[in-house]
């Protein structure tokens, strides 16, 4: 199960979207993301608009694969748990946050050589198409 996280403070549509064009490919996996009540109505994944700590935890835990916005408690989540991630950080230019800090945090932790990160919906396709295609599940 591929699990898709966008935090806790506001939708995250351009993630959604590109996720769900890829998922579609992969009618075998299941895709399930939070999505809090974004405007984006995705067409081939499970979503939940809200999670509570505990269901959260079941999910993340079950997950083969987290994919999310480059927040600090989804990846330290991620790398205490042993989970791969692919983040892919919201922009301050598209109005997706207040600034660029996600780009910061993202670009260091891709440093640890455990998570995978996309800057832009063509990264981010191609890099969760070549992570599923080659079964690339591990940190």
């Amino acid at each position: 199960m591929i699990f898709i996280t966008i935090g806790t403070q506001a939708p995250f549509n351009r993630l959604i979207k590109i996720i769900d064009s890829v998922a579609k490919q992969f009618p075998n996996d299941s895709f399930i993301a939070q999505t809090l009540n974004g405007s984006y109505e995705p067409s081939n994944l499970t979503t939940v608009n809200f999670l509570t700590p505990r269901d959260f935890d079941d999910l993340f835990n079950d997950a083969d694969l987290i994919i999310s916005h480059a927040g600090m408690g989804t990846i330290i989540s991620a790398l205490t748990r042993n989970k791969p991630l692919l983040v892919m950080p919201r922009q301050a230019t598209l109005s997706e946050h207040r600034n660029d800090h996600q780009l910061a945090t993202a670009k260091k932790f891709q440093e640890l050589n455990c998570i995978h990160v996309a800057r832009n919906e063509l990264e981010l396709s191609s890099t969760l198409t070549k992570m599923l295609d080659d079964k690339i599940l591990t940190c």
